[in-house]
């Protein structure tokens, strides 16, 4: 599995964002049951998000995303960086290999 940090940044108005969290954290929790989604949550001022993922390819993981209803409605833009977990607690690896 690869890993990622996707940084979601909203292009939206809060108000919009608010009308869209309920669906967009529905859309989290199956990244979360499939294995593939560590962590998320908004960034701090509430510009957007992070998410920690892994996935077997980038494109995999950007299809993923390609759901998610920040996204398909114009709220949202993705950053997705690839990164290699070489240093981590030992309580993450079972989730790193």
């Amino acid at each position: 599995m690869k890993h990622f940090l996707i940084e979601i940044q909203y292009t939206a108005p809060p108000e919009i964002i608010a009308g869209i969290l309920a669906d967009h954290r529905a859309f989290l929790q199956i990244g979360y049951d499939q294995g593939w989604l560590l962590m998320s949550g908004p960034m701090n001022p509430k510009t957007g998000g992070i998410v920690i993922a892994r996935a077997p390819s980038l494109e995999e993981i950007q299809t993923y995303f390609l759901n998610d209803p920040y996204g398909q409605n114009q709220a949202a833009t993705y950053r997705f960086v690839e990164f290699d977990p070489v240093k981590r607690q030992p309580v993450l690896e079972d989730w790193v290999r």
